[in-house]
């Protein structure tokens, strides 16, 4: 199959609908961008470092939505950002096999559907204010931020669950949270990738536009109204299609 205009148009447009709805709760959506990128003809490495190119601009974005709105806190937020950037810079210097990376996508899909499906939850009521346990937060991060780097995605969409279900915060400090890690992380798996040559994104420069347009317009709704967790639920067969369809080519 060959990357025909109409069928970049076609991918672009899911990228600007990605890029909205995964900014409304502070994510870069990644592994949507890497779900679309995984039904086009392309190699695991421009897919990946456009993935990344994509979350930084997107997450970016949502970072600048909530940090206004006052919703980020750095005591929540460091613990996972110094953890998880050094561990999504050695994912990026990281080359693995083609098999090995499908294989890893398929999964971080899988788990992407299974989030974005499941009922948004709140935190515990009880809410526990403050620095999450270290011992919990840095092993978490650098795991996610290993993962990050080495696939192409911000870690959002895991480390976000550990947040609320722990209790450490309700719904958005939690997205400003998960959009400062992701930006971070993608930016330190974008310079693992310079540094051994990796840095490619071939002929998927269009998306970045329309993942600009859609970021725009989901962290505004995300950041000052309540996001469409319905709308979110429709990319979950699209996740799990893109991950059955990778697990195939293994």
């Amino acid at each position: 199959m060959e990357l025909t205009t109409p069928l970049l148009i076609a991918a672009a447009a899911a990228v600007f609908v990605v890029a909205m709805l995964y900014s409304s709760v502070g994510h870069g959506g990644a592994s949507g961008y890497l779900a679309v990128m995984s039904l086009l003809p392309v190699r695991p490495g421009e897919m990946s470092t456009t993935a990344l190119v994509l979350n930084v601009l997107v997450a970016s974005i949502a970072l600048t939505a909530f940090l206004r709105a006052g919703h980020l806190s750095g005591r929540l937020t460091w613990p996972f950002v110094a953890a998880g950037v050094p561990a999504a810079f050695v994912g990026g210097l990281w080359q693995v096999e083609n098999r090995v990376y499908w294989m890893l996508l398929a999964i971080t899909l899988v788990v992407a559907a299974f989030r974005l499906a499941m009922p948004e939850r709140r935190a515990k009521s009880r809410l526990q204010r403050g620095l999450p346990p270290l011992m919990i937060a840095f092993p978490a991060a650098a795991f996610v931020g290993l993962l990050s780097g080495t696939v192409g995605i911000g870690g959002g969409v895991f480390l976000s669950p550990l947040i609320l279900l722990a209790g450490w915060a309700d719904a958005k400090p939690t997205s400003a949270t998960a959009a400062c890690f992701i930006v971070a992380n993608s930016a330190a798996g974008l310079c693992g990738r310079m540094m051994r040559g990796g840095l490619v994104i071939g002929p998927l420069a269009p998306l970045v536009a329309a993942a600009f347009l859609g970021g725009l317009a989901g962290s505004y709704f995300g950041a000052n109204a309540f996001p469409s967790s319905a709308l979110r639920r429709l990319l979950a067969p699209v996740l799990l299609f893109a991950a059955l369809r990778l697990a195939l080519k293994l």
